[in-house]
């Protein structure tokens, strides 16, 4: 996750939003033969931004609207990516009905809020737009009959970067968000996919999952277990998250993986593992060096230690299985999170992507 910023941060809006503003605009056009520019729509929460319009195309039974997304200070990989709507006369009763353009990526597994072979179109976002519709139809008395279908300019690249592959969402991003607002270096959407990849691995009927802290551990783990894709977590920090998922929705293992340090933290009680928000208790790290067998001497070490991969080396040279009680310790923790149902194992994993520590079958 990139390193928030200091200050008063801006708020921005989601692909759902900016939608919602892009078919409005178009319906609208095709009702009146106008563009409003900019464009305001009203948000579930009640919120009323406007949009400035980037292309305006219509035609005898379409029209076509985009806006650029603006996601204010929040590091979203679509911020600035064109998202286009175009509008189009349906058969009388047929309702408003959904499509995905270019760059708006296909369902293809299960699990997800939409059955496969649906675009990626969210429930809340598909409700804003037929809410728009719907409201704009009535104003100036039409029926609401139209197919809405959404694109997004590269987005077939975008979505390169962020879960979709994984979660069996082809061709493209998705169109997201519950409110329509984009809070700057918010954890819930990165949580919000963790459930997700949980859920897609439930549905498609595997057993075993593994949560890893980064790229290397999760190789690490993939390789030692034999799994494949769709059982990778990409939990991050974010183990809290995970593992309170999962006590809702059971899968009957689950690998975690991680480096050192991260995983003293997890065994200390934290669920939230990034360097701002949890530390390395020092001093309970040399206690549990002593469990394990340490001395005197290298107990003191440890509690003087700067970092964890110090503390770790130091019990490495001694021959200490420091990184085996830290997997037994989060181990634990985990396990308690979970409340039973789940079996658990634990790999402490090194830069260099080598198992140094394990607990659990």
């Amino acid at each position: 996750m990139a390193t928030k910023p200091q200050g008063l941060l801006r708020k921005g809006w989601t692909t759902g939003a900016c939608a919602t503003a892009a078919a409005a605009a178009a319906f609208q056009a095709l009702a009146t033969g106008r563009f409003p520019d900019p464009v305001t729509i009203t948000l579930p929460r009640g919120e009323e931004p406007s949009f400035a319009l980037v292309r305006r195309e219509l035609a005898a039974y379409c029209a076509t609207a985009s806006v650029i997304k603006d996601a204010g200070d929040d590091p979203d990989v679509t911020h600035g990516a064109e998202i286009v709507v175009t509008v189009a006369r349906a058969a009388p009763g047929s309702g408003v009905a959904f499509r995905a353009g270019p760059g708006v990526g296909t369902v293809t597994k299960p699990g997800l809020p939409v059955p496969p072979g649906e675009p990626a179109i969210n429930p809340r976002p598909r409700e804003m737009m037929t809410a728009a519709v719907r409201g704009l139809a009535a104003r100036f008395g039409l029926a609401p009959d139209v197919l809405v279908t959404v694109g997004v300019t590269g987005g077939a690249a975008l979505a390169e970067k962020t879960w979709n592959p994984r979660l069996g969402i082809v061709g493209g991003l998705s169109i997201l968000g519950t409110t329509g607002v984009v809070i700057p270096y918010s954890c819930s959407a990165w949580i919000h996919s963790i459930h997700r990849e949980i859920d897609v691995a439930r549905a498609t009927g595997l057993r075993h999952v593994a949560g890893a802290t980064g790229r290397t551990s999760e190789r690490t783990v993939q390789n030692l277990h034999g799994l494949p894709d769709g059982a990778m977590i990409d939990m991050g920090d974010f183990a809290g998250g995970m593992l309170k998922y999962l006590r809702r929705h059971p899968v009957p293992r689950l690998t975690i993986g991680g480096g050192f340090g991260k995983l003293v933290k997890l065994g200390q009680g934290a669920v939230d593992l990034h360097s701002s928000r949890s530390q390395v208790d020092h001093a309970a790290l040399a206690r549990l060096a002593a469990d394990a067998g340490g001395d005197g001497l290298l107990c003191d070490a440890v509690a003087q230690a700067t970092s964890a991969g110090e503390a770790l080396g130091l019990a490495e040279a001694a021959g200490v299985p420091l990184a085996d009680a830290v997997a037994a310790r989060a181990r634990a923790a985990a396990l308690a999170v979970l409340a039973g149902g789940v079996a658990v194992d634990v790999v402490v994993i090194d830069r260099a992507g080598a198992i140094v520590g394990r607990a659990g079958p």
